[in-house]
């Protein structure tokens, strides 16, 4: 009958991200997908550690919809091999955070991140206008990326 009680922080912190998501390339999307699945598996980490099993079971949940639903949902299948194993890798965090969850294991979690530290790391080298060149020289945008959001 009534919208539950929302605190103020977190209506501003859902207005922030909100706000960030309409004025964000896609480019910039993605990387807002890595850091809040990077966020959602730290707070199941801290939640398992300390036997909150519902806040755990939420954060990881969250992190696993990220994956799937944003992450490897927007790989674009024209990117061929690369974007097959892209996907197989997000399949394949997802099982681990799954198997962490049910097992109250905190390693999966731990590989998980490192997995995902490694794709945001490597995506953000590709970020649109960070080549620098010389003011002579002309640069030449680089194509729409293989892997992309939609």
């Amino acid at each position: 009958m009534f919208a539950p009680y929302r605190s103020n922080a977190v209506a501003y912190r859902q207005l922030g991200v909100e706000t960030a998501m309409a004025d964000a390339t896609p480019h910039k999307l993605i990387a807002m997908l890595f850091d809040g699945a990077d966020e959602h598996i730290r707070k199941g980490a801290s939640a398992m550690a300390r036997a909150d099993h519902a806040a755990k079971g939420e954060s990881l949940t969250r992190a696993i919809r990220i994956l799937d639903e944003g992450l490897r949902a927007s790989i674009d299948d024209r990117g061929g091999e690369l974007a097959a194993n892209l996907r197989d890798l997000y399949t394949y965090m997802i099982g681990r955070l799954l198997a962490a969850s049910a097992r109250n294991d905190s390693k999966p979690l731990d590989e998980v991140l490192e997995l995902l530290h490694k794709i945001s790391s490597a995506w953000a080298q590709i970020a649109p206008n960070t080549v620098s060149a010389a003011p002579a020289m002309p640069v030449r945008r680089p194509q729409q990326a293989t892997i992309a959001a939609r």
